[in-house]
């Protein structure tokens, strides 16, 4: 065991860090996936260049995080867009993410430059239901639904219907004390050591309503696609810097 000093610190506060380092392994997450189509022009306003649109499919994980090391259990969503950087990347952008853990917002803003906001993600089963929601101030933000279990299918099946969201696309601010911005880069993750255990497709709905600290209704539901509901481990290892707009 390693003692924490302040001169081998990762995170604050150095006697009792708030953020894990990497490697750290998700067990028993429990997803429901929803997907539907947008406007291109709600795409674009959201992707920061040089992010190009490679879809114009939104894809929304709602997951209960039920074993977790540091962060132990809690809910999170991920609004992710179809997206690529000429020549070096291709995945899901996440304008919007939210969860209900002050590790996992803390570790995702620090680290990856992930915009996670403070928000209650949860997947309910009711009777013959699955129900996704993300809560936000008293409002549902999003509703998701998709029947319970009744076509076994793939996640690669269901990225060939949307998009490969493996990897996942940021854009990270960091400001600076002095008033100047001390990071402004695109960067990049991708889960290692992956393992499915169950995964069902089917047709899903998706309902947004609105609320302007957590405005995932700027990209409107024009049509609803499949939805997937699978339980999985992972685990999530250091990432990359794709663009540094400093530089």
């Amino acid at each position: 065991m390693t003692k924490r000093t302040p001169e081998n610190a990762w995170s604050t506060p150095w006697d009792a860090p708030l953020v894990p380092k990497f490697p750290f392994t998700f067990r028993n997450v429990e997803v429901l996936t929803l997907s539907y189509r947008t406007t291109e022009e709600a795409i674009r306003s959201l992707l920061p260049p040089p992010l190009k649109a490679i879809s114009d499919r939104i894809v929304v994980h709602v997951y209960n995080m039920h074993d977790v090391e540091w962060l132990g259990s809690y809910g999170e969503c991920n609004v992710m867009v179809g997206a690529e950087l000429p020549g070096k990347a291709r995945g899901g952008y996440s304008p919007y993410l939210f969860l209900n853990s002050d590790v996992g917002l803390a570790h995702g803003r620090e680290v990856h430059g992930q915009p996670k906001k403070f928000a209650d993600p949860r997947v309910e089963v009711r009777g013959d239901l699955l129900v996704g929601t993300v809560t936000r101030n008293g409002i549902d933000i999003l509703t998701g639904t998709m029947a319970y279990k009744q076509e076994r299918g793939t996640l690669e099946e269901f990225k060939e219907l949307t998009f490969d969201f493996a990897v996942n696309l940021n854009y990270k601010v960091i400001p600076g004390i002095d008033g100047k911005t001390a990071l402004r880069q695109i960067t990049s993750r991708l889960l290692t050591d992956v393992r499915v255990d169950e995964c069902w497709i089917g047709p899903c709905t998706v309902e947004l309503r609105p609320n302007i600290q957590a405005p995932v209704f700027r990209l409107p539901v024009v049509e609803t696609g499949p939805g997937m509901y699978w339980k999985a481990d992972f685990t999530l290892v250091e990432g990359k810097v794709l663009h540094d707009y400093l530089k």
